[in-house]
Parts: structure tokens; sequence; C-alpha cells
């Protein structure tokens, strides 16, 4: 067989051989999306910005004490692998803000202290910081009134109905943006968010506490004149600075998913949309109507589903698969054209 035959087929046989196993062991890693609510900002978020060594409330220091500081540098990381849309059936009363996760435990604590946001009611955007962003669908509840923030959270003490409900909102910077009107309230309360992935049975959850008609996060009773609130700080979400301050601290696997910080992964995810997007126009995002006891808000996505990276509908496939396979295919190009160098450059010496 002449050199120049033989080496085209050893390179193809290798290319052929080695892409499947590499891109099975891409495949075979976790995929995993992250984030938190930011605003109104979450109790790990906001304990997580004082900073996980020396936090400055007093709420977050009992957080540390009951379940260490790792909890707090993965604050992104409250999650169920295999909740499938069954959250309310498998977190048990009492660990709502956990997620049951034993890891998160002092988020769970009964206080009426914790760092809290100031809500008003009616139209308001919410912020959901989105550090390895997924397809997905936001559901958001507030708590009864009568809330007493003293006493464990259970399922119970949420309103039967989120209030808002959003499937794919658009990526800023990083940040899943939505708007839905908040109910009418009054003094401190809690906004449970549940983020349930399209693309795999994974969840996210929050507990963002609030003060409805206060000028900061300190004081207010409980919705119906129940449990007067102590005074609390103010809560304040992380900075894109501090999230990369704590990065290397971070125990959270991003699967594959690439660089850990948010404008990386808002830029890439940007990016692959307006790549997708190229001929076809966007969808516009749709105004909510107000929200009532027996009805939710169900905002459309702004800018259309193009605006989030996609996993294909399996819960194991990470972004870096096509990269993965294009990098191989070079690789082979590569190997095979070397090869034939070598051939053709050995069969000219032989003459």
């Amino acid at each position: 067989m002449p050199a120049r035959r033989k080496a085209a087929r050893i390179a193809t046989v290798t290319a052929v051989g080695v892409a499947p196993l590499a891109l099975t062991a891409l495949a075979a890693a976790p995929a995993a999306a992250h984030g938190s609510m930011t605003d109104p900002v979450s109790r790990v978020a906001a304990c997580y910005a004082e900073g996980p060594e020396s936090p400055k409330s007093a709420a977050c220091k009992a957080a540390v004490a009951a379940s260490g500081t790792q909890a707090l540098y993965d604050w992104n990381g409250v999650n169920i692998a295999d909740a499938a849309g069954k959250s309310k059936e498998i977190i048990p009363d009492g660990k709502l803000c956990s997620a049951g996760n034993d890891k998160y435990k002092g988020l769970d604590l009964a206080r009426a202290d914790w760092p809290a946001s100031r809500l008003t009611s009616g139209n308001r955007t919410f912020r959901y910081k989105g550090t390895a962003p997924h397809k997905g669908s936001f559901e958001l509840y507030v708590t009864k009134d009568g809330y007493d923030p003293t006493k464990p959270l259970k399922w119970s003490d949420l309103e039967s109905k989120p209030f808002l409900k959003v499937t794919d909102p658009k990526l800023e910077n990083g940040d899943y943006v939505f708007d839905g009107v908040v109910p009418v309230k009054s003094g401190r309360h809690l906004i449970y968010s549940i983020w349930q992935r399209s693309d795999s049975p994974e969840a996210f959850y929050t507990c963002s506490d609030v003060v409805f008609g206060e000028s900061d996060g300190s004081g207010g009773g409980s919705g119906s004149g129940g449990t007067e609130a102590s005074a609390a700080p103010t809560a304040s979400a992380p900075s894109d600075q501090d999230i990369a301050d704590g990065a290397d601290n971070s125990s959270v696997e991003h699967g594959g998913h690439g660089d850990d910080d948010p404008k990386t992964q808002a830029t890439a995810t940007e990016a692959a949309a307006a790549g997708s997007e190229s001929g076809s126009g966007s969808g516009d995002a749709t105004e909510p109507a107000a929200a009532t006891d027996d009805a939710v808000t169900d905002a459309e996505p702004a800018g259309g589903k193009e605006n989030l990276a996609e996993t294909g509908g399996s819960g194991t496939t990470p972004y870096v698969a096509i990269g993965g396979a294009a990098a191989l295919a070079i690789g082979a190009a590569a190997l095979f054209a070397s090869v034939r160098r070598r051939a053709v450059t050995g069969g000219r010496h032989s003459r």
C-alpha cells in the first residue's frame, strides 16, 4: 500500500476511534445550572455579600455557626438534582430555604432579623443571578398575611399559588431579568422562588426576606399584627467583584460550563443568541397582568428563548460538547495533515 494512502487510513481510523470516546467523556460530566435571587436578594446571597468569614448581621453569623462558611461560598448552589417539578412533595416543612440540604441548614433558622429588602406592592422588576444559565421556569411565592418569621417556614405559610411565573426570561449581564406584579402586603414577609430547569430535573431555591412599606429592612410587624420584626440590616446583593473574589473557595461544580465569571457567562450566552437569531426576529416581552389570589402573572420571555443556553434536553450534556467535537475534528485534520506530510516527504526522499 502506498505510504500516503496508508497514512490517510491511519489518520481516519484514529479520528473516528478517538472522537466518540472523547465525546462520551464530555457527556458524562454533570451539567448543572447555578444561581440565586439578587433582587430581592436571597438570604444566602445577602450573607455571602457580608463576607463568609466575618458576616456583620446577627442572623448571618448564626447561619455560619449552624452550617459553616462553605454554604455561603456556595451561595449559588441551593438545589435538588432530581426535583422534576415535585418540590412541594420532597422538601419538608421547616427546610424550604435549604431545600432539605443539610449543608445549608443555617438558612432555615427561624428569626425575625434576617437582612431584608424593601418591597412595595405593584409592578416590579426581579433579578436572579445565573452563574450557569439554562432554560427553565421561575415561580415566585409570597408568604400569607399573618406570617411569623420566628417560626420554621412551612409550605402552608406561602400563598397557595405563585404570584409570578415566567419561562425562559431574558439574560442581561449575567442576571435573569423579569417583571411581575407584587401582591398587596404589609410588614415583614418572605419571597420564595423555585427555578425548575426544563432541560433537566434539577431545581434551585431561594428565600428572600422582605419588608413592605418600610424605608429599609428594619422594623415592621408580621402581615396581620402578629410578631414584631426585630431591627435588621438592609440586605445587599453580592457584586461581580464579590463573586469573583470568592470563586476559588467555592466547591460548586459547573459541569463543563466554563468560566464562573457571570460577565463571561452572559457574554457567551448572548453571543450564542446573536448567532441563532440572525435572520429571524426576537419576541417582545408581554406586559404582565395584575396578579390576584386566583391568577398568576405568566410573563413571556423577553428576547425569545434564544437568549438562553441549551443543553438539548439532557441533564448530562455540557455546553462544551459541541466545542469539543469541533476541536476533535480539527485535531484529527491536523493529525491527518501531519502524517500525510511525513508520508509524502518520506516518499520523495526514498526516490
